[in-house]
C-alpha cells in the first residue's frame, strides 16, 4: 500500500513525511516541483529508504500524475503543494494561480479519474486530503469569535484567494462527482525545516546574524500558532477517521500578536545563544506594514477534538524552545536555503520598507 504526497519537500509536507515513515512501513510517493521552498536537504534522512519514493514534477504535469496514480496505486492522495507566502503573492500573484487553483484542478481530475478505475473495496477507502488554511477565512475583530468549520469564506490576499478557489474545487468534485475528500484548514504552522522567509524563521536567522528584526506596523496583528509535528498528527487523524466531505479546522489553541512572538524568540536566543552585543531585542526593528494585512486569525479547533480527539500535543513555550534549538543545531541547512535568490527576495520585500 501506499500514499502519494504532493509538496512533500516542502516545510509543512516534508515534516509530515518524516512523521508518517516514523510511524509506518507504508511507502510514500512524494512529488514535489522542488520550487524556492522545497528542499531535499529536509528529506536527507530518508536517503535509501525504500519507502519513500521521490519524483521531482508539477501537480499541474497531468501525465506525470495520471502515470504516477496508475504505477503505485495508493490508496490516498494528500495534498500539500502550495504557494503560500502572502507577501510574495502580493509581488506576483499569477504563480499561486497557477499552483493553488489550475494545479489543484489538475490533480482532482487526475485523482477522480483514477478512482473510477478502482475496484469496490478500493474505491470506498480512497481519500484526497486537501491541506488549506485559516486565511481563507478573513480577519477577525479583538472580541470575534475563533473561525469554525463554516465560517463564511473572505480571503483578503492573493495568497489566501487562491486558496480558497481551491477549497471550493475540492468540496465542488465531491458534490459533484463524489470523489471521497477531506479538507483541512490549519493555523500558522512553525517547526524544523521552515524557510526563512516566514516570521519565526526569519526572526531567528536575523537575529543570528546580527540583522534587523523587520516586524510589520506595530506589531499586534495576531495569529494562532501550530506546531508543525501536532499539524502531521491532526492529518494522520484525520486521514484515518475523518467523515469525507468533511472539513476540520486545526488550531494550536495559541493566540498571540507577531510581537509577542519575536520577543520570546529574543527571550530564548538570550538564553540558548547570548550575544556579547547585548539583548537580541535590540535588534527589533518596525518596518511598515504590508498592504491588507489581515489583523486577527483564530482556530476554533472544537470539531476535530470532538469528533477525532486530536487536541495539540505542544504548548507555544514547547514548541517554539524546539524550534529555536533547531535553527540553532542545523546551521549547515540554514546557509544552503539561503542562497542568492533568498538575498534577492529579501531585498524585493523589504528594501522599501
Amino acid at each position: 500500500m501506499s500514499i502519494l504526497v504532493t509538496g512533500g519537500a516542502g516545510f509543512i509536507g516534508s515534516n509530515f513525511v518524516l512523521d508518517w515513515l516514523a510511524q509506518s512501513d507504508e511507502t510514500v510517493v512524494n512529488l514535489d516541483a522542488l520550487t524556492y521552498a522545497g528542499n531535499l536537504a529536509n528529506l536527507a534522512s530518508l536517503q535509501g529508504d525504500a519507502r519513500h519514493v521521490f519524483v521531482q514534477g508539477d501537480i499541474g504535469d497531468r501525465a506525470l500524475v495520471d502515470s504516477l496514480l496508475a504505477t503505485h496505486r495508493p490508496r490516498a492522495i494528500v495534498h500539500f503543494a502550495a504557494e503560500s507566502h502572502v507577501d510574495r503573492s502580493i509581488h506576483g500573484p499569477g504563480a499561486f494561480m497557477k499552483t493553488n487553483v489550475d494545479g489543484t484542478f489538475t490533480l482532482l481530475e487526475a485523482a477522480r479519474g483514477y478512482w473510477g478505475t478502482l475496484a469496490d473495496t478500493d474505491k470506498t477507502a480512497f481519500r484526497f486530503h486537501h491541506v488549506s488554511t485559516d486565511e481563507v477565512y478573513g480577519s477577525l475583530g479583538p472580541g470575534d469569535p475563533a473561525f469554525t468549520e463554516t465560517h463564511p469564506y473572505q480571503p483578503n490576499s492573493p495568497y489566501s484567494a487562491s486558496k480558497a478557489a481551491s477549497d471550493h474545487l475540492v468540496r465542488a468534485w465531491h458534490h459533484t462527482y463524489e470523489l471521497p475528500v477531506l479538507t483541512t484548514n490549519c493555523s500558522n504552522n512553525y517547526g524544523p525545516y521552515h524557510f526563512p522567509e516566514k516570521l519565526i524563521p526569519l526572526m531567528i536567522v536575523n537575529a543570528l546574524a546580527d540583522k534587523p528584526l523587520p516586524v510589520y506596523g506595530d506589531g499586534q496583528q495576531v495569529r494562532d500558532w501550530l506546531y508543525v509535528g501536532d499539524h502531521c498528527s491532526a492529518i494522520r487523524a484525520v486521514l484515518a477517521r475523518g467523515q469525507v466531505g468533511e472539513v476540520y479546522n486545526v488550531g494550536g489553541w495559541n493566540e498571540k500578536p507577531n510581537l509577542e512572538i519575536v520577543q520570546a524568540i529574543c527571550a530564548l536566543l538570550d538564553e540558548l545563544r547570548p550575544d556579547p552585543a547585548g539583548p537580541y531585542a535590540r535588534l527589533v526593528t518596525h518596518v511598515k506594514d504590508r498592504p491588507g494585512h489581515d489583523r486577527r486569525y483564530a482556530i476554533d479547533a472544537r470539531k476535530i477534538e470532538r469528533e477525532l480527539g486530536w487536541r495539540p500535543a505542544e504548548t507555544f513555550a514547547t514548541g517554539i524552545r524546539k524550534t529555536v534549538q533547531w535553527y540553532l543545531d542545523h546551521a549547515d541547512w540554514v546557509a544552503q536555503v539561503q542562497s542568492g535568490a533568498y538575498r534577492d527576495w529579501v531585498a524585493t520585500n523589504y528594501a522599501t520598507r
